[in-house]
This record gives C-alpha cells, structure tokens and sequence, in this order.
C-alpha cells in the first residue's frame, strides 16, 4: 500500500497480444486419430489428422443406429478416396480403423474427435463434412429418427447451428424415415 502511495506512477502494462491457436500436438491427439495417423505415414501431419477426423465423424454418423452397413461402409470408403485423396487400399484401412473405434469408443471419442477436427478444419471443409454424413446416414435411403438425432449432435459440435444443419437437412428430406411414413399414411 506504501508502495502505491508514495512511489512514481507506473506506467500501465502494454496489452498481450492476442493469442492465436497453434496447431494440435500429437500427444494430444485422440486415440483414434493416432491409430489412423500412423497408417498414413507418408502425408503431413494435419492431412493425417484431418482424414482421420473426417473418417470417424462419418463412421459416427452410420454408427448412429448401432448398425453400420455395407453400403454405408461403400460409401466412407469412396468418400474417403476422394477427400483424402487416397488409394483405395489405404482408405479401406483408415475406414476400418474409423469403424472400429466408433463402434468400441463411440461415447468416449465422439465428441473429442469431432471437436478435434472441428478446430482444424475450415467452414467450407465442416460444411462438406456435414453434407457427407447426411449422405452416408441416407446411403440405404433411409435417414432414422437416431441417424436425424446424431446429425443434429455432430452439426452442432461442428458449430453449426440448428438452422444451418436444416438447411442441409432439406437436400435429404426424401430420406427422412418421418417423411417417409407420413407419405405412406397419406398415400394408404
């Protein structure tokens, strides 16, 4: 207090710098993203984790009704060729270990995975992602009441919001098992 009172003024202190977030350190890297980053040795870091990320989201999405089909696992794979830009025996593997590790860790991983990717990854990426895990849930033309639930999850841990992911929604309206039923009263 004496200090305060009988000393010369202080100047104030310059304000910090704003911080800018720095890339992930692969120790904090999920445990699924590790398993499919090793099998990609020969890409960057981030491309690793990014293909990682987006493999398991979609496998989250297919996973939603507790059953992960084989045209649903069709569909990752060739998504997966195309985004990651990847053989096809090589995203067959990442896919496998994405399927894997959704259906062993899903509850633990899902959120952390998708947060993890969510903070490496542009709008434009998010959206695309988004789009294919409608399309992944709507590959055997149905999109459950879970499937529609778990969009709505993984849309906003994108950070979308509700409106946004129903704007997406309205492409796949054909789809929804709700649409569906009430087309079969109607039509019945």
């Amino acid at each position: 207090m004496f200090r305060r009172l009988f000393s010369s003024p202080q100047p104030e202190p310059e304000p910090e710098p704003e911080l800018v977030p720095r890339p992930t350190a692969p120790d904090s890297d999920t445990e699924t993203i590790r398993r499919i980053a090793a099998q990609l040795q020969e890409l960057p870091m981030e491309r690793r984790r990014f293909i990682g990320g987006f493999a398991y989201v979609l496998g989250r999405a297919a996973n939603a009704d507790l059953s992960i089909t084989p045209d649903e696992v069709a569909f990752i794979e060739r998504t997966i060729v195309e985004v990651g830009q990847l053989p096809e025996a090589q995203a067959v593997l990442v896919v496998e270990i994405a399927r894997a590790q959704t259906e062993l860790k899903g509850a633990t991983e899902d959120y952390l995975v998708t947060r993890e990717f969510t903070e490496g990854a542009s709008v434009e990426d998010r959206q695309r992602l988004l789009r294919f895990a409608f399309a992944v849930t709507a590959s055997d033309d149905t999109i459950t009441a879970q499937e529609s639930a778990e969009l709505n999850e993984i849309g906003k841990e994108l950070g979308f919001t509700s409106g946004e992911v129903d704007k997406v929604r309205v492409d796949f309206a054909d789809q929804l098992s709700a649409i569906q039923a009430m087309r079969r009263a109607t039509a019945g």
